[in-house]
């Protein structure tokens, strides 16, 4: 994953959240996954095929999502990836991370004297 400015590391599991979060709204083949996280992030983040598929197998292996051939939009074959019960759980702890991690992270860039004064 990367901006287009300049080549963005994240942290590891960043992209299975993101997947995770896309997939909440309903089966969806890959592309359209990357292409969502493009779009919901003003097209700052641009998912790569070369991080996505590794990250859907990784998330199929785990048992969080699942995988069924179906036809695209455009009527080709494709690949619809869907959230799991199991998943949709973890979709709520790995929030909960994000939501824990971005907090500290806020608080050692702008430390309190920075915000409120």
């Amino acid at each position: 994953m990367s901006t287009k400015d300049a080549r963005v590391e994240l942290l590891q599991g960043t992209l299975d959240l993101l997947i995770l979060r896309t997939l909440l709204a309903g089966p969806v083949h890959g592309h359209a996954i990357a292409k969502c996280i493009e779009r919901s992030s003003s097209d700052v983040l641009q998912v790569e095929q070369g991080s996505l598929y590794p990250a859907l197998h990784r998330l199929i292996k785990r048992g969080w999502i699942a995988a069924e051939d179906g036809t695209s939009e455009n009527n080709r074959r494709a690949k619809f990836y869907r959230l799991t019960p199991r998943g949709k759980k973890q979709l709520t702890i790995e929030t909960s991370k994000w939501d824990r991690l971005s907090s500290a992270i806020a608080r050692i860039l702008r430390p309190q004297t920075e915000r409120t004064g």
